[in-house]
Parts: structure tokens; sequence; C-alpha cells
């Protein structure tokens, strides 16, 4: 967006962490992060990502006791900040670091030369990569372009392994 909405968004997200932190008792609010606000340009409505540490029910509690401390937090945020309006809050669950840890231990384990266990949770999206064997003619499902590249350069290597690829000048005779 703007430079003003960067900046609310970010005041957002500070204050927000700092109020649901300090001053709501509630047990469910947990490990719960807010990773990103995102407001609409009249601030009236505000996206709140959040990351939060357990399982598929815990989530789903904490995001709900979230939800009702909402009101509250606007409350204190009114009190808090110099804005016209307060927007109001719309939580989502935030889950690409779970993403970012099942790709990165995916690459670790092809690295080490592992099939990569399936450890995706209910409804992935990730589709699980296969290891790349030295040798295959198909390029592993890389697609015609690239499968076609990678022929071209191995064959260039091999080209000039056999000197192939030098430029030969003529003899010059004495």
């Amino acid at each position: 967006m703007t430079q003003r909405t960067d900046r609310i968004d970010e005041l957002l997200r500070e204050e927000m962490s700092s109020i649901l932190q300090r001053e709501v008792d509630d047990p469910r609010i947990g490990f719960a992060t807010i990773t990103d606000v995102e407001t609409t340009p009249d601030l009236r409505h505000a996206r709140v990502l959040v990351s939060v540490i357990g399982q598929a029910d815990e989530r789903r509690a904490t995001l709900t006791a979230m939800a009702r401390a909402m009101p509250f937090v606007r409350h204190e945020l009114g009190k808090r900040l110099r804005l016209k309006r307060i927007p109001e809050f719309h939580l989502e669950l935030d889950d690409s670091v779970e993403r970012g840890t099942r790709i990165l231990h995916l690459l670790d384990e092809l690295e080490a030369g592992r099939e990569p266990a399936d450890t995706g949770a209910d409804g992935e999206t990730l589709p699980t990569p296969r290891p790349l064997v030295a040798g295959d003619d198909d390029a592993a499902g890389l697609g015609a372009a690239a499968a076609e590249l990678a022929s071209r350069e191995s064959g260039r290597r091999r080209s000039r392994r056999l000197g192939g690829d030098r430029i030969t000048q003529p003899r010059r005779r004495r």
C-alpha cells in the first residue's frame, strides 16, 4: 500500500502484541505471535495474521480467545494511539512458518540422500519432492525446456573434454 498504511500496520502489530502479552489474562492465548497486520486504505478493516504454536485444536482455541479479546484490544488501542479510526480486526491463522519449516526439513532429507518422510499436515498443498538421480533421461520432471537445456549443457561438457570445442586455426608454413 502506501508508506503511511505500512507505518500504521507496523504500529498496530507492535501495540496489539504488547496488549495481548501484558494485559489480556486468557490462558488460551499461549504461544501466539502477530506476524502481520494489513489495513485497508480507509482504516476501517485490518487483516491480522497470527502464528500459533501447537496442535490444530489448540490453534482454533487460541484464535477464538483472541477474537473474544479484540473489543478490549481495540479499546486499548484507542487510548494509546492518535488515530481517527481504529480498524475492525479480522484474525487469520498464519501457517507460513510451518510450511517453511516443512520445506527446510524436506531439503535437509534430500541433501542427506534419504527419501523424504511424508510428514505433511492434513490438507497440505505442497508437493513432496523426489530426489534427482544422476543420469535420468527425462531430467526427473524438470520440464521439457529444462531437460533440453540440461542435455545441451552435458553435450557441451562432453565435447570440451574431447577437445572438440577448441577453435583451431590452420598452421602456418615457414
